[in-house]
């Protein structure tokens, strides 16, 4: 079974911290040495104590589901003989109550621009390539997948 690290690191250096206006912008740090700078959505907490620049923890979700759709795409597109040149997806989240009346991300719509080289896939081959890629999509899999936090 796989594991994937992800560390995030944030500190508070010299601001006041029981006021709340402490900066919680922070750094995620990746297993092959990328470094994203995360952030509350400027929605949630206001700037200065976020930075609209930085990634958000909506916005990475959003951005794993269209990722995880895309990989899979791309993978059964080739195996299917379709060329694909060019994938863009504008994916939106959207923030709301869920059926137990807890804010949570109650829709990822994705919505992928391909372009194909040669013969491109028909409506039913492409909507069948969208279907299987969210079939085996990993993260759409877990979006309701348990959480564990665990003290050092």
């Amino acid at each position: 079974m796989a594991g994937y690290v992800a560390t995030i690191e944030w500190s508070r250096g010299d601001q006041p911290f029981l006021d709340q206006t402490y900066s919680r912008v922070h750094d995620w740090r990746f297993d092959g040495g990328a470094v994203v700078k995360g952030s509350p959505a400027p929605t949630s907490v206001p700037a200065p104590m976020s930075d609209p620049s930085a990634v958000d923890p909506e916005e990475a979700l959003v951005a794993a589901v269209s990722s995880c759709h895309m990989l899979f795409f791309l993978a059964f597109a080739a195996k299917a003989g379709f060329v694909v040149d060019r994938y863009r997806d504008d994916a939106v989240g959207t923030m709301g109550r869920d059926e137990r009346g807890r804010m949570a991300i109650t829709q990822v719509m994705l919505r992928p621009d391909i372009a194909f080289s040669g013969v491109g896939p028909d409506a039913a081959a492409l909507a069948d390539l969208h279907h299987r890629a969210h079939e085996h999509c990993y993260i759409a899999n877990s979006i309701r997948g348990e959480v564990r936090v665990e003290q050092p």
